[in-house]
């Protein structure tokens, strides 16, 4: 599988906002322990909020980390929204290095929230897109209780997955246990050796909580979280006349590509009620992550029409000088955050105070090789650590919210301020200095301090139909160097929910005026060596579009039809002429690349005593992959058929199948700087589950 371009399952759905069938949480037991880490808290709680909001129920996923844009951000690594877990900041380094590489694994998640428009505010650091809060495991809850499952699965090229958890509940303690672990051959294929393409994942979950005093007002919960990961994965893509021909090769020079990473996360998290519905909230977290992807560092297009030529009448001379790079990087994020909850009235008020450090530590070589006549690699020349790239990025932040919603009959008015300060340094060391005593070479930073307001307000026109508008501010902190460089935009939207005659759903409009839209340099989108982890402007950008959702659920004495349709609309353009190492010649009035102007999924199901198949089909229109004449609408245009089914044994027991891309639909995912990358093929899953 190819983790970087595949979106999951879970992660697809979030992109083109729409959602199984929502579950929601079981509420009944908050009075005995209330857990902060919930930013909605189920699909009902959804019609509260004064802009767009999804809840979407457990579910399972294959990508390890995909990219997700929302409203027309991109996609480029999460980089344009907050993705938080237990409502913590996630991303190795939110601030520093905000397009680093790294999501968690959705198939241990409880549940997923996603919040866009004014009901963002008060997450930051980037909300322009919207914020995405992943829900772990939760404790069991009811006095005395247990609660635990096992699962386990196969499947095509090798997958297999192991998946197991454990609570219990005794006198006011509670404790879990979570492993979950997964991979696959991957579905390319390398012309040498029994090199798979696949990955190997472990995560181990553990958490206890306690909850005390009188009226049991007091919670503390702790987690511990470690994740450890290899993955045979590489930027190198496909030539357009090897795509054709062969979608799911892979080039020899990229056999020694690997990613391999560490995670470690831990967080404390103490809860107070008292009063009439007060709330005090504080958490502290620390995340450790270390990464080294090994991978082939030139993959331009001249590159790969040489390796194709090579492969296709290979010499005795071989290929001298490929280079191979250690992306070796730590990251570390820590802080503390808490919030107040105020019922005053008509008035509910938080005030929440956040303090983040974090920083990415750059320490990198290259290796040299010779590809060989029987397609081998031969290492020719060792990299010194830290020849390639000596630097640390850290940034320090502070930031302080308030959120106001006042009730008036009918009519909820959000009003919230988010302030944050801000410095962003970036201190370099000579590439020959790897112990770097020898002084920095570089010592920038910038200082930003930034309001980022909002308005939000819903009214309920009647018990079917809720009006809903908002306004706020997005902004993203420039790199360090870049000082006059923030990214700044107005973000409206409009639109209503509805519940009538069996159907439900909203449509909702947004618009998005950017002064200057960041992108940030890797080198999966071609910025060279020296320009990897800068930040690139786009200038002034509109985006505006609309999102509709409706479903129903048609029932029959025997039987259950849940049907949904979303889809989103959206424009992207370009308001400035510039030249782009990445886009190439950019007019006034281009599209941005990557974001099609529709998306479209429907899903159908049928729901039995014992028997439940869903299938979902999926269309996305054309994009642009640069704007070279080459590059326009390159993106071609897809409809992909997911199914799914499960026999429940009895109320523990149960058996599924997954058929992901039913009909084995090519396309291609990505044409960026290493070529094309193809989406996933046909991939089949099954598996069995027992809940006790």
């Amino acid at each position: 599988m190819n983790p970087k371009f595949l979106v999951s399952t879970l992660a697809t759905a979030i992109a083109l906002s729409f959602s199984a069938t929502a579950i929601a949480k079981d509420t009944s037991n908050k009075e005995k322990r209330f857990e902060q880490i919930t930013v909605i808290g189920s699909q009902q709680a959804i019609n509260d909020i004064p802009g767009s909001a999804t809840f979407i129920s457990e579910e399972d996923g294959y990508g390890l980390r995909p990219n997700i844009g929302m409203r027309g951000t991109g996609t480029g690594r999460n980089d344009k929204i907050s993705v938080m877990e237990d409502g913590v900041l996630v991303a190795p380094a939110p601030y520093s290095a905000p397009s680093a590489y790294y999501f968690p694994t959705m198939g241990r998640m409880e549940s997923i929230e996603v919040l866009k428009g004014a009901a963002s505010v008060k997450y930051g650091p980037r909300t322009t897109g919207g914020v995405l809060n992943l829900l772990s495991r939760s404790l069991p809850t009811e006095p005395n209780s247990s609660k635990g499952m096992v699962d386990a699965a196969l499947g095509s090229d090798g997958y297999y997955k192991g998946h197991a958890y454990f609570g219990k509940e005794k006198n006011n303690t509670a404790g879990l246990i979570e492993v979950f672990t997964y991979g696959a051959d991957g579905f390319k294929e390398l012309p040498v050796g029994n090199d798979n393409t696949g990955f190997e994942k472990t995560d181990l979950l553990l958490k206890f909580g306690h909850t005390f005093g009188q009226n049991d007002a007091h919670n503390l919960e702790l987690k511990i979280k470690y994740s450890d990961e290899t993955s045979d994965e590489t930027y190198m893509g496909l030539t357009d006349e090897d795509y054709q021909e062969s979608p799911y090769r892979r080039y020899a020079a990229s056999q020694n590509d690997e990613m391999n990473t560490r995670h470690n996360a831990y967080q404390l998290n103490y809860a107070y009620r008292f009063g009439d519905g007060y709330e005090f909230l504080a958490t502290a977290y620390l995340n450790d992550f270390h990464r080294n992807w090994y991978k082939a560092s030139s993959v331009g297009l001249s590159t790969l029409e040489q390796y194709s030529d090579f492969e296709a009448n290979p010499t005795s001379e071989g290929i001298e000088g490929i280079g191979v790079k250690a992306n070796n990087r730590d990251y570390q994020a820590k802080g503390i955050q808490s919030e107040l909850h105020i019922p005053a009235g008509d008035h509910y008020v938080t005030v929440g105070v956040r303090y983040h450090e974090d920083e990415m530590d750059r320490f990198q070589w290259e290796d040299k090789y010779t590809l060989n006549q029987d397609l081998s690699l031969t290492l020719t020349e060792q990299g010194v650590p830290g020849s390639d790239s000596n630097r640390v990025d850290s940034a320090e932040a502070s930031t302080l919210f308030i959120q106001d919603e006042w009730t008036i009959d009918a009519l909820v008015v959000s009003a919230g301020l988010r302030y944050e300060d801000i410095t962003i340094t970036r201190e370099e060391w000579s590439k020959s200095d790897p112990t770097r005593s020898n002084g920095l070479t570089k010592d920038v930073s910038n200082d930003t301090e930034i309001l980022v307001p909002s308005l939000g307000a819903t009214y309920t026109l009647n018990e079917n139909v809720t009006l809903l508008a908002g306004i706020q501010k997005g902004y993203a902190p420039a790199a360090p160097g870049n000082a006059d460089q923030e990214e700044e935009s107005v973000n409206i939207e409009f639109g209503s929910r509805f519940n009538m005659d069996g159907f439900s759903g909203e449509v909702i409009a947004f618009y998005s005026d950017y002064d200057n839209m960041h992108g940030n340099c890797t080198a999966a989108v071609g910025c060279s060596d020296d320009n990897i982890g800068d930040q690139y402007n786009y200038g002034e950008v509109e985006v505006a579009g609309f999102e509709f959702s409706a479903a129903r659920t048609f029932a029959t004495d025997t039987a259950m039809f849940p049907v949904k349709l979303t889809y989103t609309y959206t424009d992207s353009e370009f308001k400035n002429d510039f030249d782009s190492e990445i886009w190439g010649a950019v007019e006034k009035g281009d599209a941005m690349p990557y974001v099609p102007e529709n998306q479209v999924a429907l899903s159908l199901g049928a729901e039995f005593s014992a028997f439940v198949v869903n299938s979902q089909i999926r269309y996305v229109s054309d994009a642009h992959a640069n704007l070279t004449e080459a590059g326009l609408n390159a993106i071609d245009s897809r409809v992909v058929w997911d199914l799914a089914a499960k026999y429940l044994i009895d109320e523990n027991q149960k058996v599924y199948l997954s058929v992901d891309n039913l009909f084995d639909k090519t396309y291609v995912a990505n044409r960026s700087n290493g070529g094309i990358q193809p989406g996933k093929p046909r991939t089949v899953q099954m598996g069995y589950t027992y809940s006790f």
